[in-house]
C-alpha cells in the first residue's frame, strides 16, 4: 500500500472516530505492516496548516483526534445553540483540581483539604466521567480512591496528566494578583496534610 493511500486511510479513520485514535487501533486496521500514526499525523497537520484549514489534529488521552481550530467554537456553538464544553461548578473544578494533583486521593483526603463535604460534587464529576473509582485505599475503613479518567484529559485538551502546569508555575502566575492566594494555599498545603494523613495511617496500621 502506499504511502498516500495510508494517509487517506488514517485521515478518514480520524474522522470517523468518537474517541482519540491510538497506534494500538489503527494496528487492528492495517495488516501485517502498519503506518506510524504519529508521523502520519504529523504529515497531515503540515498539509492542513499550508492549506488554511479550520481544523487540526491534536494529540490528546494518549491518542490523536481531529478537531476544529479554538477560533471558530464560537460559530460552531451559534449553530448548535449551546456549549460545547461540559457545565463544572466551582466546586467541581476545586475538587477536580485536587483529584488530578494528589490522584489516587480518598474523600476523606480531598474533604480534608477543601474543609466542607465533597461527596455530592464526587457524584457529579463520576456522572461526568471526569474521575473514576481506582480501588480502595489500605489504610483504616478502606476507603475509596479516586483517579482522574480519559475523558478528564479531552475536557482539557492535554494529552497526558504531564501536560498538566506544575504548582510552582501556577504559583509564578499568580504571584501579582494576591486575590488569588486563598485559592493558591489549597495547592500548598497539599502535601504536608496529605502526608500527615498517611503518617496517621500508618500508625494505625502498626498498631
Amino acid at each position: 500500500m502506499k504511502g498516500t493511500e495510508e494517509k487517506k486511510i488514517i485521515e478518514a479513520l480520524l474522522f470517523a472516530s468518537p474517541i482519540p485514535l491510538t497506534q494500538a487501533k489503527v494496528n487492528n486496521v492495517f495488516s501485517p505492516e502498519t503506518p506510524n500514526l504519529k508521523k502520519i499525523v504529523e504529515t497531515l497537520n503540515d498539509q492542513y496548516d499550508k492549506e488554511g484549514h479550520a481544523f487540526e489534529i491534536i494529540g490528546v488521552a494518549g491518542g490523536f483526534q481531529m478537531v476544529s481550530k479554538s477560533e471558530y467554537e464560537i460559530y460552531i456553538q451559534r449553530m448548535l445553540n449551546k456549549s460545547l464544553r461540559i457545565s463544572l461548578s466551582a466546586a467541581s473544578m476545586d475538587c477536580l483540581a485536587i483529584i488530578a494533583y494528589r490522584q489516587p486521593i480518598s474523600r476523606y483526603q480531598i474533604e480534608a483539604i477543601r474543609g466542607v463535604d465533597s461527596s455530592g460534587v464526587l457524584k457529579n464529576l463520576l456522572g461526568k466521567n471526569l474521575v473514576k473509582i481506582k480501588g480502595r485505599d489500605s489504610g483504616p475503613g478502606r476507603p475509596l480512591l479516586y483517579k482522574t479518567t480519559d475523558k478528564f484529559l479531552e475536557y482539557f485538551g492535554i494529552n497526558r496528566l504531564s501536560d498538566l502546569p506544575k504548582l510552582k508555575e501556577i504559583s509564578e502566575i499568580i504571584a501579582s494578583d494576591t486575590s488569588l492566594g486563598e485559592q493558591m494555599a489549597v495547592f500548598e498545603n497539599k502535601s504536608s496534610q496529605k502526608n500527615q494523613m498517611d503518617l496517621g495511617s500508618d500508625q494505625v496500621s502498626n498498631d
